[in-house]
């Protein structure tokens, strides 16, 4: 079946998330639904305003996603750039993750109109071994499970800050299942 977003022009877009994780490693993430790449599961997180740096807008989405205003982005854990179609515009986008901890538990708060808007679908907490399955659905970035098999223990048990990865531009290699 041929692309049709595999010639199209990209709009550059800058976006931040954070990764949380909680005091056994489970991390929380996002179900989503895009028209180029299907469902996938990512972290909270979205583009940044102009005006804000990538922290700012990690935290801000952050707080609008989950309604956890109480937890900050940590330190920066890697950059990528990936290509999707944002609301009908083809955009190549380059994301700053951060990494934080905190309570196993769900979204607080009303965030049903932001989750509407995003096509966010759900939210769960994955543990090593949920990440580890083949069988799992697409993740955002693809190379997730690896990246925090490398940092989870130091964050969790002595808040040893990573050393940043760039893993620079992955293409879509498959669509998501939806």
């Amino acid at each position: 079946m041929r692309n049709p977003w595999r010639n199209a022009r990209r709009t550059p877009r800058r976006a931040a998330r954070t990764v949380v994780l909680d005091e056994h490693g489970s991390v929380f993430l996002l179900r989503s639904d895009n028209s180029e790449v299907g469902v996938h599961w990512t972290m909270p997180g979205g583009g940044i305003e102009a005006d804000e740096t990538p922290w700012a807008g990690a935290r801000r989405e952050l707080w609008e996603e989950t309604g956890w205003s109480d937890l900050e982005p940590g330190p920066l854990l890697c950059t990528w750039e990936h290509d999707f179609t944002w609301h009908g515009t083809p955009v190549r986008q380059h994301e700053h993750i951060y990494l934080t901890g905190g309570p196993h538990r769900g979204p607080v708060g009303d965030v049903s109109a932001v989750h509407a808007a995003d096509r966010i679908l759900d939210w769960r907490w994955w543990t090593p071994a949920d990440l580890a399955d083949e069988n799992a659905d697409a993740l955002w970035p693809p190379r997730l499970p690896e990246l925090l098999d490398e940092v989870r223990e130091g964050w969790l048990t002595e808040r040893r800050e990573p050393r940043p990865i760039d893993l620079g531009y992955i293409p879509n290699s498959r669509r998501a299942r939806p």
